[in-house]
């Protein structure tokens, strides 16, 4: 569903993503797992069609990106890290101009709207101006806006922040229904508990490259380490602390 030949993205002489291949299969959540600085959130954004790759292609259920824009970012959902919304719109007039972005609207989109805000405790806000909503409130209603045109391919750079564990946990189950049904999820995310109970398949990246891909089981075989992927994560990116806590506390 979504296929990366060669992408590359720089910023001067700094090298943000390295020449990535990646192929991610239709119905898979794909978890995308990296360090700060990795190259995890440039990837998506590229993916998303936000910012333009230096070299590279990228493929959308087979229609390139470049190729054809909209054709291609018109199977997308986006949820970046921040929720950045017009403020001086209501819940539904959001879900609204966001469905119509991608030319759909009417009673159907409408209730799907509804829907989706009873689905995660909105509806009481459904008609306030989004200024008044709480940080969470505002990642719920990006959410909702990612689902509400129906895409096939949905692109998430950490989900779970400003949610409540209700909501987190609703989240998930959305997420694992939504792969089910034949759609296909690509995720960045700093849990790493999240990542190895709901990914099909993962991706542990660094400086720009893939240190290593596959199911959890295939990353301890790959890697040697018969450990969670807590473990496994911090072996290959050498995420080490230079003291540890105890030894800070004793100070």
């Amino acid at each position: 569903m979504i296929q990366l030949a060669g992408l590359t993205k720089r910023y001067g002489n700094f090298t943000a993503v390295a020449g990535m291949d990646l192929a991610v299969r239709r119905g898979e959540l794909f978890g995308l797992l990296g360090p700060n600085g990795a190259g995890k959130t440039t990837t998506l954004r590229m993916i998303a069609g936000i910012l333009q790759p230096t070299a590279g292609t990228i493929t959308i259920g087979g229609v390139s990106l470049a190729g054809d824009p909209v054709a291609a970012k018109s199977r997308l959902g986006f949820i970046p890290d921040r929720p950045f919304i017009y403020e001086k719109l209501t819940g539904t007039e959001f879900l609204r101009f966001v469905a119509g972005l991608y030319g759909q609207g009417g009673d159907e989109i409408d209730r799907r709207g509804e829907e989706l805000l009873a689905l995660f405790d909105l509806m009481d806000w459904k008609d306030e101006l989004v200024e008044s909503y709480s940080h969470g409130m505002r990642q719920k209603l990006i959410i909702a806006s990612a689902f509400v045109h129906r895409p096939e391919v949905i692109v998430v750079d950490e989900p779970m922040v400003g949610l409540d564990p209700k909501a987190a946990r609703l989240l998930k189950d959305l997420f694992r229904a939504y792969v089910d049904r034949g759609n296909t999820i690509v995720m960045s995310t700093h849990t790493l508990e999240v990542a190895e109970t709901l990914c099909d398949r993962i991706a542990i990246v660094q400086n720009g490259r893939i240190a290593a891909m596959g199911t959890m089981s295939e990353l301890r075989s790959s890697t040697g380490y018969d450990s969670g992927l807590e473990d496994i994560f911090l072996r290959l990116t050498g995420e080490k602390a230079g003291r540890t806590a105890l030894e800070v506390l004793s100070v």
